[in-house]
């Protein structure tokens, strides 16, 4: 162990002598006048050398960074595409669609002005359009509305479980005011019935207005009227979807 301990030393001993003499040897070269010219040019282009190596580190390590961005970016777009991908299997059923609350009625012209604007042509007066009665509905919470109702008074009811009601309670105001529309000579018995309790229902406070009763949340959908119900009623009525006209004892649910 003892010798095999002395020539790793010994040979170290040569290696660094061996060096020094390199060095020495350099050193003899760097001092003949016939060599300096090939010298220099080597030490400049050495310097040149450790330039352009210095720009392309540089340039690594720039295009390191622009390689963890686009990392980056790409799991953003993927986590953007899942989403979107979410919500498009997952659309609630609850959303808005068109319905005679969000029709326009042109306003029908006078038989002067009708004439005054009808092509020459025209063989026969075009018959003036009929007026489309408007339903009033409830419109729909939104999430920072839901957001912003108090904690107390949403308890366990969800967002959609709210917009689930407010759909109901469309309903119920159309199948009600599309029978207050009709003519009651096209009425049946039953229809004719429902009819005159509508009009009973009203008071002078709900003139001009449109609301429904418990009863006409029976009669049209199949909401059950439990305290889920009239929790959900005291959240429309905090984010002023609805009020409550009493009278009679009957309440009244006001569309706002």
């Amino acid at each position: 162990m003892a010798s095999s301990g002395l020539e790793d030393l010994c040979l170290h001993i040569n290696a660094k002598i061996s060096n020094i003499k390199k060095c020495i040897l350099l050193r003899n070269i760097g001092e003949d006048e016939c060599r300096k010219p090939v010298l220099h040019k080597i030490q400049n282009e050495v310097i040149l050398v450790h330039d352009l190596l210095n720009k392309m580190e540089a340039e690594v390590k720039q295009q390191e960074k622009l390689k963890n961005l686009l990392k980056e970016i790409q799991k953003a777009a993927e986590r953007d595409q899942n989403e979107a991908q979410h919500l498009l299997e997952h659309i609630p059923p609850y959303l808005p669609k068109p319905t005679q609350s969000c029709i326009t009625v042109p306003t029908v012209k006078h038989e002067g002005q009708t004439k005054a604007v009808a092509p020459e042509c025209a063989k026969k007066p075009a018959k003036p359009a009929k007026e489309t009665k408007v339903i009033k509905e409830v419109a729909l919470i939104t999430t920072e509305e839901f957001e912003s109702v108090p904690a107390y008074m949403k308890g366990r009811i969800t967002y959609d479980q709210i917009n689930a009601v407010v759909q109901q309670m469309n309903k119920a105001v159309v199948g009600k005011y599309k029978i207050l529309y009709q003519p009651l000579k096209y009425m049946s018995a039953p229809v004719r019935n429902l009819y005159h309790r509508f009009m009973e229902e009203e008071t002078k406070d709900t003139r001009g207005v449109f609301f429904v009763v418990e009863a006409d949340i029976k009669e049209f959908t199949q909401q059950k009227l439990d305290k889920r119900f009239h929790s959900i009623l005291s959240i429309l009525r905090h984010c002023q979807r609805v009020r409550e006209v009493r009278s009679s004892g009957l309440i009244r649910y006001v569309i706002c």
